[in-house]
């Protein structure tokens, strides 16, 4: 009986042992455990070492406070001018509140998963094809802002939602492809033809360019020309001013000499004293030089015909003296 008594004690030590090490419940990092005493919420753990009562209490829920990221499955949808097409959308969302979470709405996942499909076909609805296919960013922000709003009461915080992939018909493809082509041809025939138009005025330009350049060029050319004949005009005409001043100071010099010289030979004949012979004489020297020029007419003064008697009588007076 002592041996019975004892492996009993030492049974029900292990099932306490057990028990109080199965009440120390240790909160990993990133979790919230979520405690019900006697079936309704009692708290919500956090980090750490809790200790919770047998048999009442329980750990309801194990929820990740980490962000997370949910891939739904394409969902068709039809825009505004009839065409359908296939949408898949990434869900970005983070609980906030573990007891709303656990409480809030079954299967919380579905439920974001059929409010995002029923959103994103209200949204699409009233847009069309083209603003479908351009228009992501503002399909984003709706549905991001509509399923926060809808997703707040189950303590969930929907971060951003992302269209993944925008799928039309495939003939709405191929008419895409078709359209595409057609505008990458017709860029780049613009693009050919602003850069023939490009080349053309540059050619034009650098043509009109040369011929001005050109016309300054000759323009200046003639101007230096003009200035370079001025200058030479200026001095021939210098030097021949400078010529006729020379000459007009050489005959100057030489009248005024021979004037001198005559001034001085009338004085001198004046202190010789001549007789009327010796003046008569130099008056015929004189009208014989007279009588040397151009003149087609000479006047013959009186005093000088009685000079010609005078001149036979020295004539003769000479060819008597030679006889002798």
């Amino acid at each position: 009986m002592d041996d019975i008594a004892l492996i009993i004690i030492a049974v029900i030590g292990f099932i306490i042992i057990v028990g109080l090490i199965r009440c120390v419940r240790i909160v990993p990092q990133a979790y919230v455990f979520v405690v019900e005493r006697l079936g309704t919420f009692h708290a919500s753990w956090g980090t750490g070492l809790h200790l919770k009562f047998p048999v009442i209490d329980r750990v309801a829920k194990k929820v990740s406070i980490k962000e997370q990221v949910v891939d739904f499955k394409p969902q068709s949808v039809i825009t505004k001018d009839n065409v359908t097409m296939q949408i898949d959308t990434v869900v970005f969302f983070q609980i906030t509140n573990a007891m709303q979470f656990a409480y809030g709405v079954e299967r919380p996942i579905s439920a974001i998963e059929n409010l995002t499909a029923t959103t994103l076909r209200n949204i699409v609805g009233d847009l069309d094809l083209e603003a479908t296919l351009t228009s992501r960013d503002i399909i984003n922000t709706k549905i991001t802002a509509i399923l926060d709003e809808a997703t707040d009461r189950w303590g969930i915080k929907v971060q951003r939602v992302e269209l993944k992939n925008i799928i039309p018909p495939r003939e709405i493809q191929d008419a895409m492809e078709k359209q595409m082509k057609a505008d990458r041809e017709r860029r780049e025939k613009v693009i050919q033809a602003e850069a023939e138009k490009k080349s053309q005025i540059l050619v034009a330009e650098g043509e009109k360019e040369s011929k001005i350049l050109k016309a300054q060029a000759e323009k200046e050319s003639q101007i230096l020309a003009a200035e370079a004949e001025k200058q030479s005009m200026i001095l021939r005409a210098d030097a021949v001013k400078q010529q006729k001043m020379l000459e007009a100071e050489g005959e100057a010099q030489a009248i005024q000499m021979v004037q001198q010289a005559l001034a001085e030979s009338i004085e001198k004949l004046n202190d010789a004293n001549p007789n009327d012979q010796v003046l008569k004489l130099k008056s015929l020297e004189a009208f014989q030089k007279a009588a040397d020029g151009k003149a087609t007419k000479i006047i013959i003064p009186s005093e000088i015909q009685g000079i010609a008697g005078l001149v036979s009588g020295i004539k003769e007076a000479a060819n008597d003296k030679n006889i002798q």
